[in-house]
């Protein structure tokens, strides 16, 4: 049933394979570089052509925040929450997966009735101001590293400033 011809056939099957793959190879790599040989200096086959000239790269402007947050949109602030709506309510003393954020802004943090907080918070501040929910919202692990909120947290300055306003204009 499995005799040496049998044998010599599968190996020879598997050696045969494992040419035609390093002949793809090389064939692969000859087209798409040029001179990429044995002891050659490899170069790009197809160069694309830029202007170089005179276009400088334009600078981000970093925008204050407190600007940004003067200026913000409770209205666009409200859809921006649709991010935070599984976790958290704003209804006052209905607590979720996390607290409830009614009159979050000026409040002393971990001071949620009824909810019980990781301690993470501690190292954030006393309460919870304008920058505090700022850098909380950018990024809570890196702001109260050990918290258990898993939200990854909002890039976008423009959304954080929004939804802050959206927030402060829940009690308070």
């Amino acid at each position: 049933m499995f005799d040496t011809m049998t044998f010599t056939k599968i190996l020879g099957g598997f050696c045969g394979a494992f040419l035609i793959y390093l002949l793809g190879g090389w064939v692969g790599d000859s087209l798409y570089s040029m001179g990429g040989g044995h002891g050659g200096e490899s170069h790009a086959a197809y160069v694309i052509e830029v202007d170089a000239g005179g276009a400088a790269a334009e600078e981000v402007e970093e925008v204050d925040f407190a600007t940004l947050y003067a200026a913000a949109d409770a209205g666009k602030g409200e859809k921006v929450f649709k991010k935070c709506k599984a976790c958290h309510k704003l209804e006052d003393g209905a607590n979720a997966t996390g607290p409830y954020l009614y009159g979050v802004l000026d409040r002393p943090m971990g001071a949620a009735a009824g909810f019980g907080y990781s301690g993470a918070l501690t190292q954030v501040g006393d309460s919870w101001t304008v920058d505090a929910l700022n850098a909380f919202i950018e990024s809570p692990k890196k702001t109260a590293p050990g918290t258990t909120m898993s939200f990854k947290g909002i890039s976008k300055p423009e959304d954080r400033a929004n939804l802050i306003a959206y927030l402060a204009t829940f009690g308070g």
